[in-house]
């Protein structure tokens, strides 16, 4: 059985999307050996999230230094700011989703999610308020990393308009 589809088979609620992503974020880092499951979570944070997606789930965050990167502190502070639940529970998915989005696939790959509609689902409802902000439908790594740069006033298209840029078809097509 996939790591996923166990951590899964132990959830207090299966069918919850927060749940799937959880699961997806912790399965994705077991399958690919990366340490800590979900950045920027101390042990004890770890652990009381565990307690509340699964039962009877025995697992270790790993370190949990200081993460060093800039841009998932970054993501992070912007994930926090955006969440629709102030507390403990909102935090734990911006951390899952910034510490996917670090990964190197579609973020609804990292996610451990079957699609993009799925994430575009998740975002909708636990992130609305980031998530009305992109009208165009752009891939949501590149509107995460669009967004954190205009925070920093750094331009990222090569022209005026994203429809005029040639990387239109990069940022906005079919995944």
């Amino acid at each position: 059985m996939d790591t996923v589809a166990n951590l899964l088979s132990h959830a207090r609620r299966p069918d919850d999307l927060n749940t799937i992503v959880v699961a997806g974020v912790i399965g994705m880092a077991l399958a690919r050996k990366r340490r800590p499951l979900i950045s920027g979570l101390s042990e004890a944070r770890f652990q009381k999230l565990l307690d509340e997606y699964f039962i009877g789930i025995a697992l270790s965050n790993g370190e949990t230094a200081e993460t060093g990167i800039g841009e998932f502190d970054d993501l992070l502070e912007l994930l926090l700011e955006h969440r629709a639940e102030p507390a403990e529970p909102g935090a734990w998915l911006a951390h899952a989703v910034a510490s996917a989005a670090m990964g190197e696939s579609h973020l609804w790959e990292d996610l451990g999610l079957p699609s993009r509609r799925h994430l575009s689902d998740f975002l909708r409802t636990s992130f609305p308020a980031l998530a009305a902000k992109n009208t165009g439908d752009m891939k949501w790594k590149k509107f995460f990393y669009r967004q954190l740069c205009e925070r920093a006033e750094v331009p990222i298209c090569k022209s005026p308009h994203c429809a005029d840029c040639c990387d239109y078809g990069i940022c906005f097509g079919a995944e």
